[in-house]
């Protein structure tokens, strides 16, 4: 059975950085097609980035701040943030997808989460 867990969320100033982190169990992280989203409150489920294998995805929105990364011997995903602002105040979710290919929808990903609240002053 697939389990995925996020951690690391919090309260952080605008400008500062987090690093969530994402324990997979059930599937390898190696061969796993992974994603990040994040949902606002009123707001629709996000994606932000994606790990495929060796491809890399990353939404308009938070390139340059966001960046997903993986520890194979950990079976864990991560994603970086750095230059939070108040807009991404969010909770954020890990993702599985059981597609072979990069997908970006949340309709595409099969295992989610619980979340993980992140606030960002200003």
């Amino acid at each position: 059975q697939v389990q995925l867990v996020e951690s690391g969320g919090g309260l952080v100033q605008a400008g500062g950085s987090l690093r969530l982190s994402c324990v997979v169990s059930g599937r390898t992280v190696v061969s796993a097609n992974m994603g990040w989203f994040r949902q606002a409150p009123g707001k629709e489920r996000e994606f932000l980035t994606s790990i495929n294998r060796d491809d890399v995805t990353t939404s308009n929105t938070v390139k340059g701040r966001f960046a997903i990364s993986r520890d194979n011997s950990k079976d864990t995903v991560y994603l970086q943030m750095d230059s939070l602002k108040p807009e991404d105040t969010a909770i954020y979710f890990c993702a599985l997808s059981n597609s072979y290919f990069t997908k970006t929808s949340p309709d595409e990903y099969h295992y989610w989460g619980q979340g993980t609240q992140v606030t960002v002053s200003s």
